[in-house]
């Protein structure tokens, strides 16, 4: 319930919480980490790296499925660890998630450009200032900043419009990556390696470990949920599905490339996908069209991401967590309408800090999202042992075994992003985004929250009827 009485409008389709999920997870990084994935690990590694993480992400969609078909309301993972944990673990849950969901954002801000770099010759104009080495372009900063202006403004105005843009560009999106494929198929070649005899535990490991942020967004569902014209045993059973259509694509992209060329090669690419297009189809007009799918992939995630994350600050502070002045739904768009204000006005300003200073961004935010993670599954055991009658339309058989699993695979995860982990973030770079994260949650969450301002607890179920 917003601020000023307002509520949101159920006018999302199952088509439209499907492509939402879908076009977030098959975003830009596939078109820049191909040739990574291929070149540390080979097809094969890279194929059973995907397939360890699609099962990791899949058994927490399943979870977030059950959770979501429950409680289907506006901040999904905020409502399952308050109402299992309480207010200070859901305020964790959800400001971890938050870090996550802005790393992507600010993440597209500075994609676009990079992206437009490789399409337009010449595009890298007016040299500014260097940040980490990374030099930092006027031409960069007005397309980030402008495009960052568009995407605020169409989230802004509704989330059917949002939604629409998704199904549009999603769409271009999987018809490049069956081009590729079909490409493939007719006039790719084999690269000379016996079967499985490129695949290393440790190259797998490598590859296993960016899974994480390849495969976020099936959980824009459960931020969204509460404008979904969809019954909530539906909503619940489109997440996994999500999660398994993105898993094929980014393992037929990843087969497709290569066969165009060696990993080493595609590595070397800015763009490895748009180049192993061009080669099999010999045609540099064709790799120009898979950079404009990339654009696409740029834009999908940024909407999704700006959606979810603005409903995510808004339930933060619909519960008195964060300030309630963001609390406001616009009275004609029945948005969150600050809090897309806020996020969208922050990323327009991704684009003075460089390439390098986001790497840091992202690689910070993924432990954020896995953090969360890792709460919806202790969420989950919670409710199962706490409240076995809950209604649950989505209902997983071996429930515990399924917590279980999703409450390993998550803190495996973390584990990986801790000093001494094979993906250990940065000291101190990256672990200083992190902490001043905390810090500010800390300041947040102190200054606004009191017993008598969190109403969750007292969330009545009845209203799913």
């Amino acid at each position: 319930m917003a601020e000023d009485g307002n509520t949101f409008e159920r006018v999302l389709t199952k088509k439209d919480l499907f492509v939402l999920a879908f076009g977030a997870m098959i975003g830009w990084g596939w078109i820049i980490q191909t040739g990574v994935w291929i070149d540390e690990a080979g097809v094969a590694g890279s194929v059973l790296g995907f397939v360890a993480g699609a099962i990791m992400v899949g058994v927490v969609g399943l979870i977030y499925g059950e959770l979501t078909s429950a409680m289907p309301f506006v901040g999904g993972e905020h409502v399952y660890s308050f109402r299992a944990l309480g207010p200070l673990w859901s305020f964790v849950c959800t400001w971890s998630l938050v870090l996550g969901y802005v790393g992507v954002v600010v993440f597209e801000v500075v994609a676009l450009p990079s992206a437009m770099a490789y399409i337009v010759p010449g595009f890298n104009v007016f040299e500014l200032w260097s940040v980490a080495g990374e030099p930092v372009y006027a031409s960069w900063i007005l397309v980030g900043g402008i495009g960052a202006i568009v995407m605020t403004a169409l989230n802004y105005r509704g989330v059917k419009p949002a939604a629409q843009f998704q199904t549009l560009l999603t769409v271009i999106i999987a018809l490049a990556g069956v081009m590729l494929v079909v490409g493939a198929l007719f006039n790719g070649e084999t690269q000379g390696h016996p079967p499985l005899s490129d695949v290393g535990a440790a190259g797998v490991a490598s590859v296993a470990i960016m899974t994480p942020f390849m495969f976020v967004g099936f959980d824009v569902i459960p931020q969204s949920a509460e404008e979904a014209d969809v019954s909530p045993r539906l909503i619940g059973l489109l997440i996994p599905a999500a999660v398994s259509l993105a898993a094929v694509f980014y393992i037929a992209v990843i087969w497709g490339s290569g066969q165009a060329m060696p990993g080493a090669e595609l590595a070397e690419s800015n763009l490895p996908a748009a180049t192993a297009m061009e080669a099999i189809f010999s045609s540099q007009l064709i790799g120009r069209i898979m950079a404009l799918a990339g654009i696409a992939g740029i834009l999908t995630s940024w909407n999704s991401f700006l959606l979810g994350a603005s409903r995510a600050v808004f339930a933060l502070a619909d519960s008195g967590m964060i300030p309630r002045r963001i609390n406001t739904l616009h009275p004609e768009y029945n948005t969150p309408s600050t809090a897309v204000a806020l996020i969208g006005g922050l990323s327009v300003f991704a684009p003075l800090f460089g390439e390098q200073m986001l790497v840091w961004i992202v690689n910070a935010s993924s432990l954020g999202l896995v953090v969360a993670w890792f709460l919806v599954a202790i969420s989950f055991l919670v409710l199962r042992y706490r409240e076995p009658n809950l209604n649950r339309p989505l209902k997983l058989p071996f429930g515990y075994a399924f917590g279980a699993a999703g409450l390993v695979l998550t803190l495996g995860f973390i584990g990986l992003y801790l000093p001494g982990g094979p993906s250990a973030l940065v000291w101190p770079y990256e672990w200083a985004i992190v902490l001043l994260w905390a810090l500010l949650g800390v300041v947040l969450y102190s200054v606004s929250s009191t017993d008598s301002d969190l109403e969750l607890a007292d969330l009545e179920l009845e209203e799913l009827e």
